[in-house]
């Protein structure tokens, strides 16, 4: 039995590749993605909210998807501002190949893909969109969270979506009480058992 997560990072279950066609914001595509990655059968409930709740983001600027997976945030945000410079994140190397491939597939030429320790340092977030993974536990959670909010830029904002039942309300509250730094975490909405949290320096 294979104890692969999605946060794996190199996935030992077969390889099984599946299309999906999906509309993201207004942009009908058609996305593949990859076993041993999350949510390969379809887009999730977190990401879909997140992609309905989210402002237009700006034109141009270094954008990052935060655990990419398969890539429809990091899709999603190369589509919808072709000027920007979008980073896929992740720690799979099976949903970094996967978001690649989207990306030539769709002729994305703003998209890059990415480990986290190979994300250049002195490169300020101006847009982070992030479901984030949850499930790999909080305190690897709350070490991820230190780790990239403070890259935002001065005006930069993160755009995170978390399931209120596995604890949407605490992260706020962390984040508020300044665990990660100096920032601040509004819940903008919540949908479908879900919190959008914007979360910018205070």
């Amino acid at each position: 039995m294979s104890g692969d997560h999605y946060f794996s990072d190199k996935p030992e279950s077969s390889l099984r590749k599946n299309t999906i066609t999906l509309t993201l914001r207004g942009h009908e595509v058609e996305l593949s993605t990859a076993s041993g990655t999350f949510s390969p059968g379809s887009l999730d409930t977190g990401t879909a909210q997140l992609l309905k709740w989210a402002p237009t983001p700006p034109e141009s600027g270094r954008f990052l998807d935060l655990g990419c997976g398969w890539g429809p945030l990091t899709t999603a945000l190369a589509l919808e501002s072709p000027s920007a410079s979008v980073w896929g994140i992740d720690v799979n190397e099976r949903a970094l190949a996967t978001t690649a491939q989207n990306a030539a597939t769709l002729k994305l030429a703003n998209v890059r893909t990415s480990r986290p320790e190979d994300y250049p340092d002195d490169a300020p977030i101006n847009l982070l969109w992030s479901n984030p993974p949850i499930r790999v536990g909080k305190e690897a959670l709350h070490e991820m969270l230190k780790l990239w909010l403070p890259r935002l830029a001065p005006e930069g904002e993160a755009w995170l979506v978390v399931a209120k039942k596995l604890g949407g309300d605490s992260l706020q509250a962390w984040l508020n009480a300044g665990h990660a730094g100096n920032f601040t975490a509004e819940r903008t909405e919540t949908s479908k058992g879900y919190r959008i949290l914007r979360v910018r320096r205070s």
